[in-house]
């Protein structure tokens, strides 16, 4: 992904650990659905608000989908970003329609807030164990045998690596993509995961532990997590892709390795939120923050339904 490690996670830093240790007294916030905001810097403000919480409305594991959406939807956040801070825009969209909506924060360095809110850091095939956790907790608990996926950035990598090879498989229905970066090789987050792992052995951590899998298969061994997730396609019969990129990305650069098309038996469409829309000016953080891209989500995820998709003038980093 290039810059991701850097420009990805700088908003996020700064705002947590500059001027959150004041705030961890505050209350939590309710557990109904948030008025929308579209800016990208509102889940920064929900976590300093909420250390270490959930959005309103997700995370509630008493959640029964509805015969309207009769599946969960898990988002699955990028690199530096958190349950919280990577999608305050999109969950109150989903919860706000009616979704269960669920969230992790996967790869964090520390359980201790300001680190825990701060993921996709740690060693990748790590952190897609613990996608393949807490999705098998969401099937559960909602009875579900199936889920709709929303990912963005390095998020859109651990679903497949758990669908491929942690025993997902036949259990994503709709697979969303914001910001992918499917035809790019190993990049920075690759190498820090890659260097946390070597610290934590050199210092004698122990793995996380991993639980029986019967339906987990090996990747083949040359190959790399970033080709394990790529090779010979991330893409499988029986769901439904769509991948949502943006021209103005300057972290996944060149945006277009994020369009790539299926092979044979796939469902695969690829967006440019661009076409057609010259004023949406969306970058890697405001495209997972504003309506344009809400409402392609939301066609998305129940194309028998679709809604207009506006047109609007939409700027970096907050969204509109």
């Amino acid at each position: 992904m290039g810059r991701s490690l850097v420009s990805g996670i700088v908003v996020v830093v700064a705002a947590l650990c500059w001027t959150g240790f004041g705030l961890t007294g505050l209350v939590a916030s309710p557990a109904h659905a948030a008025p929308i905001t579209y800016s990208f810097l509102d889940g920064i403000r929900a976590e300093l608000a909420n250390p270490g919480g959930s959005l309103p409305g997700t995370n509630d594991f008493g959640c029964r989908p509805t015969a309207k959406h009769p599946r969960p939807v898990m988002l699955v956040h990028g690199t530096g970003g958190g349950r919280q801070t990577n999608w305050a825009t999109l969950a109150a969209v989903l919860v706000g329609d009616g979704y269960c909506v669920f969230a992790p924060t996967y790869g964090a360095l520390s359980a201790l807030w300001p680190a825990s809110a701060i993921g996709g850091l740690g060693p990748k095939v790590d952190s897609s164990w613990q996608i393949k956790s807490f999705a098998d907790r969401v099937l559960a608990a909602t009875g579900s045998d199936e889920l709709d996926v929303v990912g963005h950035s390095q998020g859109t990598e651990h679903p497949t690596y758990w669908m491929k090879y942690l025993g997902g498989a036949g259990h994503v229905n709709a697979y969303i993509s914001l910001a992918p970066y499917w035809r790019q090789g190993p990049d920075q987050d690759d190498e820090l995961g890659d260097a946390v792992a070597r610290i934590r052995k050199l210092l004698g951590v122990k793995e996380e532990p991993r639980p029986d899998c019967r339906d987990c298969t090996a990747p083949p061994a040359d190959l790399n997590f970033n080709r394990a997730v790529r090779l010979p396609t991330p893409y499988l019969p029986g769901v439904r892709y769509t991948n949502i990129v943006t021209s103005h990305d300057t972290i996944v650069t060149p945006y277009s390795v994020g369009l790539l098309d299926g092979p044979a038996g796939t469902d695969v469409r690829n967006i440019t939120v661009q076409d057609g829309c010259a004023k949406d000016y969306s970058d890697h953080m405001s495209i997972v923050a504003n309506r344009r891209s809400a409402a392609l989500v939301l066609n998305a995820l129940d194309p028998a339904h679709s809604r207009p998709v506006p047109c609007i003038a939409v700027p970096p980093v907050t969204g509109a």
